[in-house]
């Protein structure tokens, strides 16, 4: 790697050629403010908190896209410097809704967390104000223009992550406001709940709508037999809440604290992605050996299946029948667990914690019910569980390890790494190629299939033929997946999609870290680690080794694909107009 020399502050050092200023200072332990940078995909410069004085600029330049040269001197914190970013601030809280104590971003909001470290105690600026309603259309994605910004990083996350561009800003001057085109809301148009723009917002501006209150009353009610199921990816990121490395593995301590609100059942949603990978991997057997349509694209992305009902219909056709992992069990709970605990269904109140803002749209979907019963009655976010955490008082770093309920509660390696991108694929092959070769593999890992990078593809040999694989996270890359499949450019027989980048792990529901830290760090795959690491050090990393999936079967669906598992463990799809059709 090349170098340059620099003086940052008055110390010389070497830092990345072609590297920006804020790059530079970071690689040498030194933090610049932010808010409106995220990197790769919204470096405008446009907040001026990362301003810093350069010897010989005739003003304070932008440490966000301005770049080093050979000895250049910086200063980032002299009171130049800091009289510029303080005025800045004042001027952003002069129209801002500053009812912090209300807000669902208090203690984690970067504005916030600016305004104290630049001692800001009164804002010294009045006049007009904006005033907006708040937009809730979606019974999802809630969003307060009066506590926007306008850094536009929920834009860019739509529009260059996501390739959905459903929100930008309208109109100009003072009254620039985030909004969608021609001022509708967010339920008109092809949004697909997957609440990236969530994760982007450095405030409270964005958030999801928050289910916790039904829980509450749910637990409260004696007439109700109340479970939870937590998904994969919320054992490595619910530490993080609470001060723990990121990429910790919380399960036992989440178990815990579940045990320790009321529920009745505490359940690893883990094993329905088992029983996902004996649908999904029965289907895919089917279609490959049978001439039916390939390739074979998975489902357990409600995003990603919004999407594609939005955008690619033509793809419908493709896309597993299997129901995702949270709409599995759901419909387990209110048949097979009912019947075994002598429950009616509609007595049992189902709770999902997922790292997903789009799991709230599907659990209303058409076709998610398990013999006319709403399968998951509510599902939560990792966000909102937090919050019940700590409502309840519960110091969850101090809790014991304690375990899942037996009933639904045992899992395999492989359904514990569906939460990270090329998770499903690579449980999915762990099971194909057993049961086709009709012998143990010798390697469990998949390793072609794994890692952040947003497309990734392998191709394996299943029976004496030849698969094509194609893992894809983050809708953009999907989007590219697709395109290339449509004009002839590859033949794939098997895809995983994932809406968000990097998969669940990176999903919209997860918790939310300041842009100093998921500028410079990838959370996917420090969170990812956590799943692998997890994986690696179990005896179980099979689905259909699974004894409880094994039960299930033998008791009550009798094989995978019967007449029953596709009554309650598949769905099915529809074509959705867009807004400007």
């Amino acid at each position: 790697m090349e170098t340059v020399k620099i003086k940052i502050n008055g110390r010389e050092y070497d830092v990345p050629q072609g590297s920006t200023i804020l790059e530079a200072a970071h690689s040498v332990g030194i933090d610049i403010p932010t808010l409106c940078y995220m990197k790769k995909i919204n470096a405008i410069g446009s907040c001026r908190i990362c301003v810093v004085e350069v010897k010989g600029a005739k003003s304070l330049v932008t440490a966000c896209v301005y770049p080093v040269n050979e000895g250049m001197e910086v200063y980032t914190n002299s009171l130049k410097v800091q009289k510029a970013r303080r005025m800045t601030l004042e001027l952003i809280l002069s129209n801002h809704k500053r009812e912090c104590l209300t807000c669902v971003r208090n203690q984690n909001c970067e504005l916030q967390t600016l305004s104290r470290e630049y001692g800001l105690e009164e804002v010294r600026f009045s006049g007009d104000n904006d005033r907006y309603e708040i937009e809730d259309s979606t019974g999802v994605i809630v969003r307060d223009n009066n506590k926007c910004i306008l850094c536009r990083r929920c834009v860019a996350a739509c529009k260059f992550n996501q390739a959905v561009a459903v929100i930008g800003p309208n109109q100009r001057g003072f009254n620039t406001h985030i909004a969608c085109a021609f001022e509708g809301d967010l339920a008109e148009v092809p949004c697909v709940s997957c609440g990236q723009c969530i994760a982007s917002c450095p405030t409270g501006a964005l958030t999801e709508k928050d289910d916790t209150d039904k829980v509450w009353a749910a637990l409260a009610d004696p007439t109700k037999h109340v479970v939870v199921g937590v998904a994969p990816s919320i054992r490595v990121h619910m530490g993080e809440f609470y001060g723990m490395p990121i990429g910790t593995n919380v399960e036992g301590k989440i178990a815990a604290a579940l045990k320790r609100m009321g529920f009745d059942g505490v359940f690893d949603v883990d094993t329905a992605a088992d029983l996902t990978i004996m649908e999904e991997g029965t289907e895919f057997l089917e279609r490959l050996n049978n001439g039916g349509k390939l390739p074979l694209i998975t489902s357990c992305s409600p995003g990603w299946i919004k999407f594609a009902e939005y955008y690619y219909p033509e793809f419908l056709e493709n896309i597993s029948s299997c129901k995702s992992p949270q709409g599995m069990f759901g419909a387990v709970m209110k048949s097979y667990y009912a019947e075994k605990m002598g429950l009616d269904p509609k007595d049992i109140y189902v709770v999902s914690i997922m790292p997903c803002t789009a799991k709230k749209f599907e659990i209303n979907r058409d076709d998610q019910d398990a013999y006319g019963e709403q399968g998951i009655d509510v599902s939560i976010t990792s966000r909102e569980f937090a919050r019940m955490i700590d409502r309840a008082g519960l110091r969850f770093a101090d809790l014991p390890d304690e375990e899942f309920d037996p009933c639904f509660g045992v899992a395999s390696g492989a359904g514990h790494i569906f939460g990270a991108t090329g998770g499903v694929m690579e449980a999915a092959l762990r099971t194909l190629a057993e049961v086709v070769d009709g012998k143990p593999l010798e390697k469990l890992d998949f390793h072609d299939v794994r890692g952040t990078e947003g497309i990734k593809e392998a191709t394996y040999v299943l029976g004496g033929k030849e698969v094509n694989v194609c893992v894809a996270s983050g809708l953009a890359n999907c989007r590219e997946v697709l395109e290339s499949v449509k004009k002839g450019e590859k033949n794939y027989h098997f895809i995983e999609f994932m809406a968000c980048p990097g998969g669940c792990v990176n999903g919209g529901g997860q918790p939310i870290q300041p842009s100093r830290v998921t500028n410079f760090l990838d959370l996917r795959a420090e969170r990812a680690k956590g799943l692998y690491g997890e994986d690696a050090g179990m005896k179980l990393r099979k689905s259909h080794e699974n004894p409880v999936i094994k039960e299930l079967y033998d008791t009550y669906f009798e094989k995978p694909g019967s007449h029953k598992a596709h009554e309650l463990l598949h769905t099915s799809y529809v074509a959705r107009q867009k807004y400007s059709d």
